[in-house]
This record gives structure tokens, C-alpha cells and sequence, in this order.
């Protein structure tokens, strides 16, 4: 097994060398001399050890990962990888950063732990490389998306025009990414209720949960249904119903070029309003503020909530997936100042999946290595991993060759493709398609499964047409993410805590100027004005 490194590093340490950061030590034409490869594999031809930091992993260690092993036999480049937990990666890194004890590459963080701020700030201190030099000689694939889609190009540049890690893409003509997981309408109790339509308007859906409530769908005699619940507090609720008020997001969003703090806006209190009378009347589950997401899946599993949050339906309900198709995915709705359907569309980028430092012993190599997941066989590589580890070759009733699940275990081949796969549970560097044949669950099952083509048409139906991006990804200036630092957890954990007690009527909506006085107050004018410069900035890039 690889050795695991350990990131340690006293204070002494890492102030003595903060120094040292601000150099540019690290360009390409400083490195070993590495002979790489212009095309083919492997990559170099003799085999070169490279260190990689990437979230650790729930199902297994990334020494074991079966793909890990096939990319490192096809390239020729062998990693020793530094693993902290995901709840302790950020911390780790930034540890990483000030010390100066860094990896060669950063895998699979994402912008959530390697944020769009660090990588703006780390590549001006010379510790993280710019990559588009690297990417216009080294990466041809992703070079090659980014000429045709310039607007994916803009979305990870940073402030002083350099990129400083590699995205995950999501194309139009091979995925359909929702924003965040979806609503879904119990079909069984719509069923039972005679229900033909889904609600295209809130008095709709008012008049659905009040039948929810008072009409026994559950066939237990007893008053215990709960119209509406959210496992995830009131995110994913919120995150739909906002729409029908003329919102894609809660906090900053961008209009016809003008952003805005929507959870000041008339928009907002009169989706506060209509949550009030949800909550009031028993619609909205008492328990959506506090309740765990346990307590949330002991609900949906035993068939007492009408409308809920899962990612997938049967996720919630654990029923088998191809029991699942009557339940109807929610439908954008519309209201008195919001007549037309709207739903928050996903911006097709993420940022922060792959970054190579100033340590690397080969930034051409390194690239290289990160280009080939933007391949259709180099993405199917670092998910499914290698023949024979996760999938086999069968063949079917048809005569077709094709690649089965090795398990005997159907229920638990998701889990082991977490066995397998670098990509598991991570944001990593490639393009998403969801049109790639699957791992089939036996040689005659269909290429793609019943429920994929299911949640697809009912996206394709319910939320494409409706999309627009509430904010692009954007980089801020150091200066701009100082300003933003000082105020955006006071503003952010206000809204939040104002939220529930609107709605729960802890406090009156008739405090509302109070609540927008109190936010001006924590200087959210200025919040807004650094996001517009950002968003402006972005706006112009070619």
C-alpha cells in the first residue's frame, strides 16, 4: 500500500515560510526535465511519482480504488495521495498553502473546498500554476471545448485572466443537471384522490396539501398525513417554491444585468406570506425546521408525507426504483405577480476539481493526465474502473456484447462502484454525459435504466424550459472577497433565522420593514454592490 503523507506543521513553520509563497517559483520551464509524450499513452515513458491531495473517500481508500490503479498502469504516472476526511479538507489545505508543504496536484475538491477566492489568491502567491498555457499545449480535449463554448471559458478565469484549476462540465447536448433535488408528488396518494392534473399554480397546490391533510390519502383512518416535509430543513422547498414568486434564488441573483438580495424584495414576503398560511394550517410539516433526515425517511417510508425532497423519488420511500415511476415529479408553478413558470437552472460549470502547484515535478504530465477524463473512455475509465473490477462482458439474448455488473447484489451496485471509481461522491474534471451506456444490472436489462429515462422526461418536461442561471460563477478579487467576508455570515444566518420565524409566525410579517431596515443596517447594499462588480466583470469577458 502507498504511503500515506501527513500534512504537519507547526505555526513557527508556517509563518517562517508565508514568505516563500509570493514567489513564482513553479512555471513549466522551471520543472524536471520530464520527457512527456505529445499524444498516446502512456503519458511519459518511464514512470514518475507524483503526490495528489483529494477528499478522502466513504467506501474505501484511494490506494484500492481499482481506476486509480488502471489510470496509473495506462499513464505511467504513479500517485501517492493525501486523503483528509472531506469535513477536515479545507482545513488541511489551507494548513497546505500557509506551510508550504505542498502536493503536486489537488483533486476532486471542488469549489466548496477549494474555493474560486483561494485559487485566485494562491495562483497571484505562485503556489497554485495558471493553466492556460498548459491547456492550450497539453490538454487538446478540454482545449477544444473551451474554443467552441467561451462561455465556460469565462467562468473560470480568474480576476487577473489566468485559470487556476479545471472544471466539471455539463454540456446541453449530453446531461441535464437539475439546480438541486427535486420535489416529488406521492402518485399513490394522487391516485387515490382522483387527481388527473398537477398544480400549475400556488391556489393549485394550496388546494392539493389542504386534500392532502383532510382527506385520509394514506387509508389508515387516522388525520396523520403531512401535506409537505423537506429533509433538508426548508432547502430544497424553498428552492422550488421561490419561482412562483418571481425568484431563482433566496439571497444574490441576477436580473437583465442588475443583481439583487431577493430575500428583501416584495417578491420574498409574499413567498413568506404563502408559507405562513402553509405552516398555519397544517401543510407544511411542523417539524421541517428541526426534524433530522432520519426522522424526515421514516415519514416518506411509511407513506405519510404527500409531497417531499428526494434526489431520486424511491430514494425516499424505499420502494424499488421501477415502483417509483408513479410518482410525478413537482411542476413549476406560477402565482398572482409571477405569470409564467420559472425554475433555477444549473450553470453547467464546476470549478476547483483539478489544480496543479508549484511543487509538481511535471505540470505537462500532470495536465495531460487530468485531459484524458475528458474523454469518453477516460471518464468511463475513472467511474467504472477497468474490466473485470466492477463490470464484465456478457452477452445477451440479442447477440450484443455488453458490459455487466459483477455483483451478485443488485441493490448494493451503486455502492460498489464507490469501490471503483475516482469520481464517487466528488466534483472532478470531465465532461458529464448521461447518455453513456451504463453498467447493466444483468445482460438483458436495458442500456439505460427505466428510472434514468424516467427522471430525464419528467426533467426535460417540468424544468429545462422553465431555466435561468440565478448567478453565473463568477471569480472575486481578493479585495472583493475581503468585503464580502466581513458581512456574509451575519447577513446569510439572519435571513435564515428570519425565514423560519416568519413562517412559523414566531414573528409577524408585519415586521417586515424592521427585517429590511436590520439587513441595510449589516450593510447589505454594499454585499450587493461587490457581486455586481463581479458579475459585470464576468459580463464583459470574452
Amino acid at each position: 500500500m502507498k504511503k500515506k503523507y501527513v500534512l504537519i506543521a507547526s505555526l513557527l513553520m508556517a509563518t517562517s515560510l508565508l514568505a516563500a509563497c509570493g514567489s513564482k517559483e513553479g512555471s513549466a520551464t522551471q520543472k524536471e526535465n520530464i520527457k512527456v509524450e505529445e499524444k498516446g499513452m502512456p503519458i511519459v515513458k518511464e514512470k514518475i511519482k507524483m503526490t495528489m491531495m483529494a477528499p478522502g473517500l466513504t467506501k474505501t481508500e484511494w490506494e484500492d480504488l481499482a481506476a486509480a490503479k488502471a489510470l496509473e498502469d495506462l499513464t505511467n504516472i504513479d500517485f501517492d495521495y493525501i486523503t483528509p476526511p472531506q469535513t477536515d479538507f479545507e482545513t488541511k489545505l489551507n494548513l497546505a498553502f500557509a506551510s508550504d508543504e505542498l502536493p503536486d496536484v489537488i483533486f476532486g475538491a471542488g469549489s466548496s473546498l477549494l474555493k474560486n477566492s483561494v485559487q485566485s489568491d494562491q495562483g497571484a502567491q505562485g503556489n497554485l500554476l495558471a493553466l492556460e498555457d498548459l491547456i492550450k499545449e497539453h490538454a487538446p480535449n478540454l482545449n477544444k471545448i473551451l474554443e467552441e463554448n467561451p462561455e465556460f471559458k469565462k467562468s473560470i478565469t480568474a480576476p487577473d485572466g489566468h485559470i487556476y484549476s479545471l472544471p466539471r462540465l455539463y454540456p446541453e447536448e449530453t446531461s441535464n443537471p437539475l439546480y438541486i433535488s427535486p420535489l416529488w408528488y406521492n402518485g399513490e396518494w394522487l391516485e387515490k384522490l382522483g387527481v388527473k392534473e398537477l398544480p400549475k399554480n400556488t391556489d393549485e397546490l394550496y388546494t392539493l396539501l389542504k386534500r392532502f391533510k383532510t382527506e385520509d390519502p394514506n387509508g389508515n383512518g387516522k388525520q396523520d398525513e403531512i401535506p409537505l416535509s423537506d429533509g433538508n430543513k426548508l432547502l430544497i422547498i424553498r428552492t422550488w417554491l421561490l419561482p412562483a414568486f418571481g425568484m431563482k434564488s433566496q439571497t444574490i441573483e441576477e436580473q437583465d444585468g442588475k443583481v439583487r438580495f431577493a430575500a428583501m424584495s416584495k417578491d420574498y414576503k409574499e413567498y413568506l406570506t404563502f408559507m405562513n398560511k402553509l405552516y398555519s394550517e397544517g401543510l407544511l410539516d411542523k417539524e421541517v425546521f428541526s426534524q433530522s433526515p432520519d426522522q424526515f425517511q421514516g415519514n416518506t417510508e411509511t407513506d405519510k408525507v404527500g409531497l417531499f425532497s428526494a434526489y431520486a423519488s424511491y430514494m425516499a420511500t424505499g420502494k424499488n426504483p421501477a415502483d417509483a415511476l408513479n410518482d410525478p415529479m413537482f411542476q413549476q408553478l406560477t402565482s398572482d405577480i409571477q405569470d409564467t413558470p420559472l425554475a433555477p437552472g444549473h450553470p453547467r460549470v464546476g470549478t476547483g476539481t483539478f489544480a496543479i502547484t508549484k511543487k509538481c515535478p511535471s505540470p505537462e504530465a500532470a495536465i495531460r493526465w487530468a485531459d484524458y477524463l475528458y474523454t469518453e473512455e477516460g471518464a468511463d475509465l475513472a467511474g467504472n474502473g477497468p474490466e473485470g473490477a466492477f463490470w464484465q462482458y456478457e452477452t445477451n439474448k440479442d447477440g450484443e456484447k455488453v458490459r455487466v455488473y459483477v455483483g451478485e447484489d443488485k441493490q448494493k451496485m451503486e455502492e460498489d462502484r464507490g469501490k471503483i471509481g475516482i469520481d464517487y461522491g466528488l466534483v472532478t474534471p470531465g465532461l458529464q454525459n448521461d447518455y453513456v451506456t451504463s453498467i447493466r444490472e444483468t445482460a438483458d436489462a436495458p442500456a439505460r435504466s427505466i428510472w434514468s429515462e424516467f427522471q430525464e422526461k419528467e426533467t426535460k418536461a417540468k424544468v429545462t424550459p422553465y431555466e435561468e442561471v440565478p448567478f453565473p460563477v463568477v471569480y472575486m478579487t481578493k479585495e472583493e472577497t475581503d468585503q464580502i467576508a466581513t458581512t456574509s455570515t451575519d447577513i446569510l444566518t439572519y435571513v435564515e433565522q428570519m425565514e423560519a420565524k416568519f413562517i412559523t409566525g414566531v414573528e409577524s410579517l408585519d415586521n417586515w420593514d424592521k427585517y429590511v431596515k436590520n439587513l441595510k443596517g449589516m450593510d447589505v447594499d454594499n454585499y450587493v454592490k461587490v457581486y455586481q462588480q463581479a458579475y459585470d466583470r464576468w459580463a464583459k469577458a470574452e
